[in-house]
């Protein structure tokens, strides 16, 4: 990072804050301190055009205009009208309410800019606190590389292009889109826009984007065209029409087929048989029926119709016939992924900082260790920063025109005094990124229980628009998220809530998610999580004796009991970083090899690593605690995949085929 860079850059912003007539590059030169340095005209010119760049880039409103009055030479300023956050003042539930709405990022790709408009918010007097420990926490991911420059191309109304692998597809087809903008659809981001391959409107699901988006150079400024909601257009994506499957099921087992099932009718056990009961099942896609049908192995038969019937024996048998491989193969094992580290400090950042730390330090009484920790930063990094604004200030920069640092108070009691700052003593406004941010985080509490149709939501909403500004506005009309619930699950949600609230112990029916078992539970109530279009009870599970979640789809039946919730002192809230699916070192490894129609895997579910191999086929290491599931994925998977390691496992989902086929001797 380069001192001299920052400090000629705040030098820069502070003298066209203060100047009230546009400045000339020739003025510039000779008052900024920094400039200077500039040995030619030449190096003068690429280090301010950089400058106004990089400054532009970071939401600092630099404009144009008439110069000298004596010739046409360009000047330039910076208005106060769009630098500094206008007034904003919100209610203590609006404010909670934004305080969660940057909470949902705190772990995903615009978690810097969710942080960052807290911070500026609060350096307006704003009481706004994201690190409050809330019963209910929105969790935002954004794991596809996709994500963040598809979300930059629709904030700068850039065309792009990029690769895009359709589901059943081994190779991509490169596609040119107009993006309109990006909606989180049940935990999964897409982009709709213009296609100019199809001449149509198009929506791609960002996990499927393979290689790098690429912003396309030269044409008109991509505009979302008049009266079209984007999110509409993304989940409004139509279906096809539902066929109804025969199935026969064994008792107590395939719950979750059970759950989805039109109808259910108990059958009756001859002395010494087990009973089968007849389950009529919804299905719009035979391959995805087959898939869901075969990974319950012997326990579900297929009784009509027979082109499923046939389909399924035919996945089945190239399942069985599969031979495993002579030793394991050596697994792919990238270990479980490295802590974030912490944040570079370039020179961008820095200027940012010390333009909300300034604002901040003269409203609150803010110390050096709060300052590190909000910003990712040591605490002598926090002191090198201070160090720097020091000797920042006015042209003429004599020590009355420099800003007051109070620095051995800084080393000595982490107190942070700063004098003299008037110039940038009011918080720079929210970018368009910042204000998106907040304002998808917003959407996201509308779909929480005790949250939809919250006038706390839509005041809170209303002043952040009007506070952001036209530009901003206009993005985030062009993003959003949608969790789409079952009435069930929406009903549990409230339950869970009201139990929350009154402090009362619950008590479940849950199916776990990786063995076809029902467990009776008792649970303490922690929070409820909202992550990846799926709401998760957080508590203390008595019978595990740990904290956990419990996907409220996975509840059979919740009880609130009359008795008082009782968390243990040694309960924690669980550190959600990495999702709420987390990576054990106890855990086991699977590793399979996919075919490009079976990439969704690596998409659904927690990879430890990833390898392209030839004709667009993947190897992909799982980790999981329960290798049964795996046993499940691979029958679902059928000829799409092969197990590669463990030996034993590749044996188990053979054989485990192998009786499923038994009782389809004699058909076709």
């Amino acid at each position: 990072m380069s001192r001299k860079k920052t400090e000629r850059q705040l030098n820069l912003v502070i003298c066209l804050l203060a100047t009230r007539r546009f400045l000339t590059a020739r003025e510039i030169r000779a008052t900024v301190a920094g400039y200077s340095e500039a040995e030619s005209d030449a190096a003068f010119k690429r280090m301010f055009e950089r400058d106004k760049k990089e400054l532009r880039e970071s939401g600092i409103p630099i404009e144009t205009g008439g110069g000298d009055i004596w010739n046409d030479e360009e000047g330039y300023r910076i208005s106060r009208a769009d630098y500094e956050l206008p007034e904003i003042e919100l209610l203590p539930d609006e404010a909670a309410v934004l305080g969660l709405a940057a909470r949902a990022w705190r772990h995903a790709a615009l978690g810097d800019a969710a942080a960052n408009a807290v911070m500026k918010l609060r350096a307006a007097g704003v009481p706004v606190d994201s690190d409050a420990a809330p019963g209910i926490t929105p969790v935002l991911g954004t794991d596809e590389p996709a994500f963040l420059p598809m979300w930059q191309a629709v904030r700068d109304g850039r065309a792009v292009a990029f690769d895009y692998r359709k589901p059943g597809q081994q190779t991509s087809a490169r596609r040119e889109l107009e993006p309109w903008g990006v909606v989180n659809v049940k935990g999964h981001w897409y982009v709709a826009g213009y296609d100019r391959q199809r001449q149509a409107r198009r929506v791609f699901r960002l996990g499927r984007v393979t290689g790098p988006v690429v912003p396309l150079a030269g044409g008109r400024t991509v505009r979302v065209p008049e009266n079209v909601d984007v999110r509409s257009v993304v989940s409004g994506q139509p279906h096809e029409p539902e066929r109804v499957a025969r199935l026969r099921v064994h008792a107590d087992s395939a719950h979750e087929l059970r759950r989805g099932a039109l109808r259910v009718i108990p059958g009756t056990a001859e002395q010494g048989q087990h009973r089968w009961d007849v389950v009529d099942y919804p299905y719009t896609d035979l391959d995805q029926l087959v898939g869901t049908v075969a990974r319950f192995g012997d326990r579900v038969r297929m009784e009509a119709p027979e082109e499923a019937r046939a389909a399924l024996v035919r996945h089945l048998s190239f399942v069985a016939d599969q031979e495993p491989l002579e030793e394991d193969a050596e697994p792919v094992n990238g270990g479980a992924p490295e802590p974030e580290s912490r944040r570079s400090a370039s020179t961008a950042e820095q200027l940012r900082r010390l333009l909300m730390l300034v604002p901040y330090a003269l409203s609150h009484d803010v110390r050096v260790p709060e300052v590190a920790g909000h910003f990712g930063l040591s605490e002598a990094q926090v002191l090198k920063d201070l160090s720097l604004l020091w000797m920042c200030g006015l042209p003429g920069y004599t020590p009355g025109d420099l800003i007051e640092v109070d620095l051995e108070a800084a080393r000595s009691t982490g107190e942070i005094i700063i004098g003299n700052a008037d110039t940038i003593a009011q918080p720079l406004r929210l970018t368009a990124d910042e204000a998106a941010s907040l304002v998808v985080g917003v959407e996201l509490l509308g779909e929480l229980p005790g949250m939809g149709g919250s006038d706390a939501l839509k005041r809170a909403g209303e002043k952040l628009r009007a506070a952001a500004g036209a530009a901003a506005d206009r993005f985030v009309d062009s993003v959003g998220v949608r969790i789409e619930l079952t009435d069930e699950v929406r009903e549990l949600q409230r339950r869970c809530d009201e139990a929350l609230r009154a402090g009362q112990l619950v008590h479940l029916r849950y199916l776990s998610g990786y063995v076809d078992e029902v467990t009776e539970r008792d649970v303490d109530p922690m929070g409820l999580v909202v992550q990846d279009g799926h709401t998760f009870l957080e508590g203390w599970c008595r019978l595990r004796q740990d904290v956990r979640l419990f996907r409220l789809d996975r509840v059979l039946d919740l009880t609130v009991l009359p008795y008082p919730a009782e968390v243990p002192s040694r309960a924690r809230r669980r550190d959600l970083s990495g999702g709420v699916l987390q990576l054990s070192e106890d855990d086991a490894r699977v590793t399979l090899d996919l075919d490009a129609s079976a990439r969704w895997v690596t998409e659904d579910y927690l990879c430890s690593e990833v390898r392209e191999l030839p004709d667009g086929r993947l190897r992909a290491t799982l980790r999981t605690p329960a290798p049964a599931w795996a046993c499940r994925l691979a029958l679902r998977l059928g000829p799409r995949a092969r197990v590669v390691a463990p030996h034993d496992l590749a044996k188990r989902v053979r054989e485990d085929a192998r009786r499923a086929l038994s009782a389809y001797e004699g058909a076709g």
